[in-house]
């Protein structure tokens, strides 16, 4: 069988200039945020700079919903250089090509969304185009966007152009959908006029609340763009993640996988946490990556990527991936939905309840146990007498993790495809936030690609049961809880987003597979959360609005009766289930 080595490889970029640093090119990958303050608010503004520049942020975001907003950025750039910070800021804009004109002359970068700088607001309606309306659409793109990209080029100001899902015009949602290929295109328009305007300094991403979906949609990019012999550094993030473990298993998952692969020059964590909460996660990010390439490990791949065709090989009678724990009567006190399909048990097993002897995987037929190397070398005929009814336990340890499963994968394509696999990720002891991070990196890809029959974390001795079930969630794979699409909150955010983000999951966190939006503000929530089930949207000062799936149902509540009002909803559609 022949093999090749599997080496970590960076994706090629150009590299872009955005004040004093390089994204893309040969420049380590940087760690950036984005305040959550009022941009007219000139002091929290630069505090809050500055607290993400000392936890390491080397770029910041602010929004700027107007022109008076743009304008105030100077002020904001001028005070941070009076307190000792020289990093480069960025403004966000979104339906005003007049505020993205003055930003440009006073910050060094900013992002612009393809699917509302040129095109109207959207109204979530079907619009047909003759192929000589599209052209004329187009045409208006080309002279609205080149405007801004001259002024661009006279200021030396890089640009962000920033597709989301959910936030696509309603002339590429007519003709694409709300699809991969409908991002992709919205964004390979505007790259178009770049090239035809000779302007290079261009970072691009393409993002989703929906790990498969972004992870799905950035690939396509990186095809259509090296079809074009376009090679723009990327920008990388997961939209609306939450919050705590989950929204950093969920951000873990979508980054890391891409970064596993070597595609990704700038990374933004989006948690609706403080914005300096984010940059630790982001920096384990890069960090998993950076040892991942310096990671001298000879793994080869064995015939076909089962990685990009993927191997669909569950356990005999199951329809999901199961979870595999080691034994500890605390398993006992875990919800039914989220306790362990099977465990390992050492020694005496008399603890072990009656009723969960049938789950004991260590005692049953066809299991093995193995490192994965083991597997690796296992002779060809001992691998092809393999059967779905075996079960191979094999442990994978970082930095290698990410490699020695593609390799593990594409051995039992050739040679036993339908034999199950569970990954056990053995990890060391540490903070539980970084902890959870560097499970998504190194598990998320695997997941992804629709491989794996389970998977087991073995972290010194403790249970993390539920960190399993979140990588499940996180990557699509298997739903056990609910999730929440909530925005990291920014200068548009209209009520307090961490403190409703908890009072939502109070309210809800029990009712298994729902997905819930919690958006601080109509510019993109109502789109950005078009993958859920419900909607909490801030729709004025104290005013909220209720949404199921895309319609909005309610409109104007009073922010302290919209939660109340969320749960009544829910019930009156038929979703809701008292608490166990």
């Amino acid at each position: 069988m022949s093999k090749t080595l599997l080496t970590y490889q960076r994706r090629v970029s150009s590299p872009v200039r955005v004040g004093d640093i390089t994204i893309g090119g040969d420049a380590d990958i940087v760690v950036q945020s984005m305040a959550s303050v009022d941009t007219m608010d000139t002091e929290a503004s630069v505090a809050q700079a500055g607290r993400i520049a000392d936890a390491g942020g080397q770029l910041v975001r602010f929004t700027a919903q107007g022109v008076r907003e743009a304008n105030n950025l100077k002020a904001i750039r001028d005070g941070l250089h009076e307190s000792g910070y020289d990093l480069p800021l960025v403004a966000d804009i979104h339906f005003n090509p007049a505020a993205a004109y003055a930003a440009a002359t006073r910050v060094q970068k900013v992002r612009i969304n393809p699917g509302n700088f040129v095109d109207p607001a959207r109204k979530f309606i079907s619009v047909e185009y003759s192929e000589e309306e599209y052209a004329q659409e187009l045409a208006k793109i080309e002279e609205v966007f080149g405007k801004f990209l001259d002024i661009c080029i006279a200021n030396g100001t890089a640009i962000r152009l920033g597709v989301n899902h959910g936030s696509l015009s309603d002339r590429i949602m007519t003709r694409f959908g709300n699809t991969p290929a409908g991002m992709v295109e919205s964004c390979m328009e505007y790259l178009r006029v770049c090239r035809k305007k000779s302007f290079h300094d261009v970072v691009i991403s393409i993002k989703s609340s929906n790990t498969a979906e972004m992870t799905t949609t950035v690939r396509l990019l990186v095809k259509r763009m090296d079809a074009e012999d376009m090679h723009y550094p990327l920008h990388l993030g997961v939209t609306e993640a939450g919050d705590g473990e989950d929204g950093r298993v969920k951000s873990a998952v979508g980054i890391g996988s891409l970064l596993a692969d070597g595609i990704g020059d700038t990374i933004r964590v989006s948690l609706s946490e403080e914005p300096e909460e984010e940059i630790p996660v982001a920096e384990t990010l890069v960090a998993c990556a950076k040892a991942m390439k310096e990671d001298s490990t000879p793994i080869y791949i064995y015939g076909e990527d089962a990685m990009s065709s993927p191997r669909i090989a569950l356990l005999q009678g199951k329809v999901h991936p199961v979870v595999v724990s080691s034994w500890h009567p605390s398993l006992l006190t875990l919800s039914a939905s989220e306790q362990p399909d099977y465990i390992l048990t050492e020694g005496d097993m008399a603890d072990v309840p009656s009723d969960w002897q049938d789950k004991i995987l260590n005692h049953k037929d066809g299991y093995r146990a193995m490192n994965w190397d083991e597997l690796l070398n296992m002779p060809d005929e001992a691998l092809s007498r393999l059967s779905s009814k075996d079960i191979l336990l094999v442990s994978f340890y970082p930095p290698t993790a990410v490699r020695a499963l593609k390799a593990a994968e594409s051995r039992l394509k050739e040679l036993a495809p339908n034999t199950p696999l569970v990954a056990r990720l053995v990890m060391p002891k540490q903070d539980r936030g970084r902890l959870y991070t560097e499970a998504g990196f190194y598990l998320g890809g695997w997941l992804l690609s629709r491989n794996g029959a389970g998977l087991m974390m073995d972290i010194a001795g403790e249970d993390h049961t539920h960190l399993s079930f979140s990588l499940l969630q996180a990557s699509r794979r298997r739903i056990t809880k609910t999730e929440y699409i909530s925005c990291p909150g920014c200068g548009r955010t209209l009520f307090a987003l961490q403190s409703t983000v908890a009072r939502v999951k109070a309210a809800t966190e029990h009712l298994k597979g729902l997905k819930i939006g919690v958006m601080g503000c109509i510019v993109n929530g109502p789109g950005e959360m078009a993958d859920a089930d419900y909607g909490y949207v801030g729709a004025g000062p104290g005013k909220i609005d209720l949404y199921k799936e895309k319609n909005c149902v309610a409109k104007g509540i009073p922010q302290d009766e919209a939660v109340e009002r969320l749960v009544q909803l829910i019930k009156d559609c038929g979703d809701w289930k008292d608490p166990d």
